[in-house]
């Protein structure tokens, strides 16, 4: 008896040393010099580029195991971890990159601002000033003046980021004496309010890949809907709400229960948009929730849209565009799960220098007869003088583009 029990621990103990000895092989983390694989000579990347691993590594053998794109939104010293596979077996390694940010802060500002004697002192505020990955650029007035004294003030606006990249931007400050005006000699501006009527639109774009609608809230008033089927809408998108600003309370447009239902009841496709004030993610999604609240029970088959304009706030933000861009993604991505289709609204100026790529169809504010904007949209509102039977007053026209 005694035996088969020092046998059977000898059996045990063995078994033991086995099953360490496997799992040390298996856990092991080799060497690229050991795997024989050469990095690349330069192991750096750009703050979100798309990147492999494979675009860094070069075997001699095996293959990579899983070449899964590198995660780029932290700058940094970064490791990557991944397998090898040679001759049956997986390999563990290991190497290090940085991600770097290398573009300078945007800045947007007059070459001459022109103030009167005794102005708030608050130019700052005034001159838009972001980056793409840092939320807080250091954003400040290099020179002396003094809006209590007539004078012009050469200035410097010098914006830093958080990787030391820094832009320069001079422009000058007008400070004058108040302008006196004889009110007798005044011509007052007598030109003619322009408006774009819908059937020229329709004459200028439908064909067999668009479709030409409108968008609407509570500025419309009680829109007709009969009347506007009957004068060639296809599609209508309709303001659900927005917030009483930064942080507060949200509320629903007074015209939406009217129009959508009615537009329910004339067939004709809807979609959805909310003016958003939202300064994270966070808030962002809690928006979406409470806007699924508000579409419940409606037909909406056209895409629900983020709407964010507050440029002339968004130094108060401090948001850096790839937070900005990353928080309407997470607004729609809310959408997308709950089966509907996202959509992101920006006029041209700020399509091109402020939001970043992303997967989602774009919706193009651009007011002239023939765009020049170079990138991808699904829709694009061309005006905001629109004019059409069961509308009293202007209306936004939009040409949808069809697959």
């Amino acid at each position: 008896m005694r035996k088969r029990i020092i046998l059977l621990t000898i059996i045990i103990i063995i078994f033991g040393i086995i099953i360490a000895l496997y799992w040390q092989r298996r856990n092991k983390v080799y060497t690229t010099d050991e795997l024989n694989i050469t990095l690349r000579n330069i192991l750096e990347v750009e703050f979100l580029d798309k990147v492999r691993v494979s675009d860094f590594v070069t075997l001699k053998e095996g293959k990579i195991k899983d070449n899964y794109l590198i995660n780029t939104t932290i700058v940094g010293d970064k490791t990557i971890d991944f397998v090898m596979q040679k001759k049956g077996r997986d390999y563990k390694t290991s190497f290090n990159i940085k991600v770097v940010d290398s573009i300078e802060p945007t800045v947007w500002l007059k070459n001459t601002y022109y103030v009167t004697v005794g102005a708030e002192d608050n130019f700052k505020d005034k001159i838009m000033c972001g980056d793409n990955y840092d939320d807080n650029p250091v954003c400040e007035i290099k020179g002396e003046y003094d809006l209590n004294t007539s004078g012009t003030y050469n200035l410097e606006f010098v914006a830093t980021d958080s990787s030391n990249n820094t832009v320069t931007k001079d422009f000058t400050i007008v400070v004058r004496e108040p302008v006196k005006s004889d009110n007798k000699n005044e011509k007052t501006d007598a030109r003619e309010h322009k408006v774009t009527l819908f059937s020229d639109i329709v004459d200028k774009h439908k064909n067999e890949n668009t479709q030409i609608g409108i968008d609407i809230s509570k500025w419309q008033g009680d829109v007709d809907f009969n009347a506007l089927k009957n004068a060639g809408v296809e599609f209508v998108i309709i303001r659900v709400g927005s917030a009483e600003g930064i942080g507060k309370d949200r509320f629903v447009d007074s015209k939406f229960i009217q129009n959508i239902t009615r537009a329910n009841e004339a067939k004709i496709p809807v979609g959805i948009y909310y003016y958003s004030y939202a300064d994270n993610s966070k808030r962002a999604v809690e928006d979406a929730k409470w806007i699924l609240k508000q579409i419940k029970g409606y037909d909406v088959e056209l895409p629900i849209v983020f709407d964010w304009e507050n440029w002339a706030n968004f130094n108060k933000y401090h948001i850096s565009f790839y937070h900005l861009t990353k928080m309407a993604e997470d607004y729609l991505d809310v959408f997308k799960k709950a089966g509907y289709e996202g959509m992101l609204y920006s006029s041209k100026y700020y399509l091109e220098n402020i939001w970043l790529d992303t997967s989602y169809d774009k919706w193009l504010a651009h007011y002239v007869d023939n765009t020049t904007y170079e990138g991808d949209y699904s829709f694009w509102q061309l005006c905001d003088n629109g004019r059409v039977d069961g509308i009293s007053g202007d209306v936004d026209i939009d040409i949808r583009y069809l697959d």
